[in-house]
């Protein structure tokens, strides 16, 4: 179940919402925890028993840690490290074993079969999310949660549970005890959820038809036109598409009284590659950060440890976003531009903000190229049409109609990646905007319905995670 279908927007949260606010307060986490669990295992009940699994380990170990901290280090040290490696044993097993299987029976004598195993969905997130729990009551920034049903009801929480943000335990161990629900807090959370909703739908769907047509294309069949014009509608794609859905969970947390921590903030205006990270996906950047990156030195053990790390950093952060050695050859990328910029002109780039802009959205432009398709051979087919080099032709017939036919596409979805839309919203009236507020979005909730009755297309990109 997905958030933008009609399933879940017209059945599944009116249910939900109701069961929820006609109970006592001390039914609510009870009530999410099953809501939580019928959402996950919507499409494949079995997983249902992973989940509780990880669910159960975790609780289980946390205890033991938070029992043992202070007066027994050792044990308590030790059962974070098995509880660390319980985790990424079931994440590798389920994720990246097929992958693993593959790549070393391509060595002579070796013969290891796929067991094809289905990704179940989320666990990516769902992991990270679990780990941080013990790793807080180890480190003593959280205390130990003894009731299984809020400490599921986190794990498990339907808002962020397939597509994020990354939701630390410490960042909503209060809210789990005892939540206030307002009127203007639910009314936020319509509006927060509304606004995702039209990014993912009106967005990010049309625009990603236009990049399944170029994706698609083979050698010698890609214009030099074709294939930029391919890559900026993805490059704008993926961006409604994951922070649509991180609005839409911080308006489902809010509906039912959490506050969710921000996980985009107009990335594209960056004008360098470590700026633009600071403001992408930022819930899994302050994850990798806080439990990887600081944990193995960080940059308090000079710049070649600094850098090194920042290579093994990426090089998680590559393989984390899915079961495909392209996704590490996008994670060290990075590191080589992070790297870079961090040795010789990161001022430089904040200096001359025009031609670090340029920069930058070049650099993710063909950073998206290698995340995005699936062999080597691809990404250097479409890479080679975006030098020139490798390009059929400069442009079509096809490429020229493609260009005006999602112009003004194209316009609105640039403009709406930078502050400027809501910056001009808040100048207008008070009376306007409590006016234009509601009725714009009744009116997105209309298209984007009258969308989803005859969806044709309606991909999730988060599946791979």
């Amino acid at each position: 179940m997905v958030f933008s279908s009609i399933l879940f927007m017209f059945i599944y949260l009116p249910v939900v919402l109701f069961l929820y606010y006609i109970s006592p307060v001390r039914w609510r986490n009870p009530i999410l925890f099953v809501a939580n669990l019928v959402f996950y295992g919507w499409g494949e009940p079995v997983f249902i028993v992973l989940m509780l699994l990880s669910i159960t380990v975790n609780y289980i170990n946390g205890m033991l840690i938070g029992r043992w901290r202070i007066e027994k280090q050792k044990k308590a040290k030790a059962v974070l490290v098995i509880n660390v490696v319980i985790n990424l044993a079931l994440l590798g097993f389920f994720k990246y074993y097929d992958l693993i299987a593959e790549t070393l029976s391509l060595l002579p004598f070796i013969d290891i079969k796929p067991l094809g195993i289905a990704l179940p969905i989320g666990i990516s997130f769902y992991t990270f999310q679990t780990m941080s729990y013990p790793i807080d009551v180890y480190r003593g920034d959280a205390d130990v949660q003894r009731n299984y049903i809020s400490f599921g009801t986190f794990v498990a929480l339907f808002p962020q549970l397939i597509a994020g943000p990354i939701v630390r335990y410490k960042d909503v161990a209060n809210q789990l005890g005892f939540r206030a629900s307002s009127i203007d807090q639910f009314s936020s959370g319509v509006e927060r959820f509304m606004v995702g909703l039209a990014k993912k739908v009106l967005v990010a769907n049309n625009l990603g038809k236009l990049w399944d047509y170029y994706a698609a294309m083979g050698p010698g069949e890609l214009t030099f036109l074709g294939s930029w014009l391919g890559i900026a509608a993805f490059t704008l794609q993926i961006y409604f598409d994951f922070s649509g859905y991180s609005d839409m969970a911080i308006g489902l947390g809010r509906m039912i009284g959490f506050e969710f921590k921000e996980n985009f903030n107009y990335p594209y205006i960056s004008t360098s590659v470590t700026e633009f990270w600071r403001r992408w996906h930022m819930s899994l950047g302050t994850w990798f950060r806080d439990y990887v990156y600081i944990p193995i030195g960080g940059n308090r053990c000079g710049r070649g440890r600094q850098l090194f790390n920042i290579f093994v950093v990426w090089a998680l952060t590559g393989i984390w976003h899915g079961a495909n050695w392209t996704f590490l050859l996008w994670g060290l990328y990075y590191a080589v531009f992070l790297m870079f910029e961090k040795l010789f002109f990161l001022r430089a780039l904040e200096k001359s903000r025009v031609f670090g802009h340029i920069y930058t959205i070049i650099i993710v432009m063909f950073g998206w190229v290698i995340f995005q398709l699936d062999s080597l051979g691809a990404i250097g087919t479409y890479t080679s049409a975006m030098l020139g080099f490798g390009a059929s032709e400069f442009a079509t017939s096809a490429d020229v109609y493609y260009l005006s036919s999602y112009a003004i596409t194209f316009v609105i979805s640039i403009v709406a990646s930078t502050p400027l839309g809501s910056k001009l919203f808040g100048k207008l009236p008070a009376k306007a905007r409590r006016f234009a507020a509601p009725a714009l979005i009744v009116l997105a909730l209309v298209i984007c319905t009258a969308y989803l009755v005859d969806a044709t297309y309606n991909p999730f990109i988060y599946f791979n995670f």
